[in-house]
């Protein structure tokens, strides 16, 4: 759940000021932009991958949008749960307003749907066909197909964070940048830790327990009503959900049985929601939820664990929100040591006004970025 248009202008400014101690963030204030998002084409990617319940070979179709594909330096947007490449809205609109023409000409952002979300194929099996490494093979695809021999910054949110400190960890030869909002880098060094544990650590991920010991359950909880699923996860600090929603193992939507009907996503326009639902109703939750699948979270942990290089040598950028009611995602980096894993990092908090959705709850105005880059 998360992203910001903060994430653009700190990325580049990672890249420069790495070792810097000034402060990257500015003063800025929250702004409103609008967002249309079935006007933007979607372009296919055919990748291979693997059903590993049949071992099977297939092929994915995955979906991104591609803007601004004659520039040189590419910018790889990565979404993560329940979201799609379209709440990337404010940084796109931003981007595009914002920034001088001549400087426009010169950055691409490629924006993908993940595998099994909107219009992007899926292996099939939601068990353990898709860790971090074929998430990450993705990207690979994507990118090769879209610009062959390029490399990209990639900025991630929430689980699409994990997939983008993957990504630089595994393909230094093709992600040359990275930033995460939210999610720290969280490196296979110690042993695989179930999430059973996780959530005695953090409870308001308690609902990982559900989605993984009961993921054909949850899948028709989440898909009785994809509106109200989505809208009961989508809530803002001025809109905010039950005080117990994601800290009951079961059913995710518990807190929420005395509310007849959930307000409309206090930070999407009304078309920014409808197309939302739109997308998720193609697929519905199912293929979604591979994220918090036991398979995919070993999977990930025992290949991670077997390289054994888990450094990021990279320019790094981690944004931890300071208010985010699910957990101190920068105490947890701190406890899981993730900063010794970088050979140049930088932390620069932000506060929330959309919970843990920094992208699409926490708009900013880039008008710093043309000082970065000037």
């Amino acid at each position: 759940m998360r992203t910001l248009d903060i994430i653009l202008p700190l990325t580049w400014a990672a890249l420069s000021l790495a070792n810097s101690q000034e402060p990257l963030l500015p003063n800025l204030q929250p702004t409103c932009v609008a967002f249309d998002p079935y006007s933007y084409s979607q372009n296919v990617a055919r990748c291979p991958a693997i059903n590993r319940a049949t071992s099977q070979p297939v092929e994915l179709d995955l979906q991104y949008v591609d803007i601004n594909p004659t520039a040189e330096k590419i910018l790889l947007f990565v979404h993560g749960w329940p979201a799609l490449w379209s709440t990337w809205s404010n940084q796109i609109k931003h981007f595009e307003a914002s920034i001088p023409e001549l400087l426009a000409k010169n950055y691409r952002l490629i924006i993908p749907n993940l595998r099994g979300f909107g219009a992007s194929t899926h292996p099939g099996d939601i068990e353990s066909s898709s860790t971090m490494a074929d998430m990450v093979s993705d990207l690979a695809c994507i990118l090769g197909l879209a610009s062959p021999k390029s490399k990209a910054v990639c900025i991630g949110h929430d689980w699409g964070a994990q997939i983008c400190w993957e990504a630089a960890r595994m393909r230094p030869d093709l992600i040359e940048a990275v930033a995460g909002a939210v999610v720290p880098y969280i490196a296979a060094a110690g042993p695989f830790m179930p999430i059973e544990q996780v959530a005695l650590a953090v409870p308001k991920l308690a609902y990982q327990t559900y989605f993984e010991k009961n993921t054909e359950e949850a899948t028709l909880e989440l898909d009785s009503s994809i509106r109200r699923t989505l809208r009961a996860t989508y809530r803002s600090s001025s809109s905010p959900p039950p005080s117990t929603f994601l800290s009951r193992t079961r059913p995710f939507l518990e807190a929420y049985k005395d509310i007849d009907v959930i307000p409309p996503i206090p930070f999407m326009s009304s078309v920014e929601e409808d197309y939302l639902v739109e997308q998720y109703l193609l697929q519905g939750f199912r293929n979604t939820l591979q994220f918090y699948t036991h398979g995919n979270r070993y999977g990930s942990w025992a290949f991670d664990h077997s390289q054994g290089n888990l450094s990021i040598s990279q320019p790094a950028l981690f944004i931890p929100p300071t208010n985010d009611p699910v957990a101190d995602w920068e105490s947890v980096a701190t406890l899981l040591g993730s900063a010794s894993f970088f050979s140049y990092l930088r932390v620069e908090n932000v506060a929330l006004n959309g919970l843990t959705w920094v992208p699409v709850g926490t708009p900013f105005q880039l008008n710093w970025l043309k000082l970065v880059f000037i």
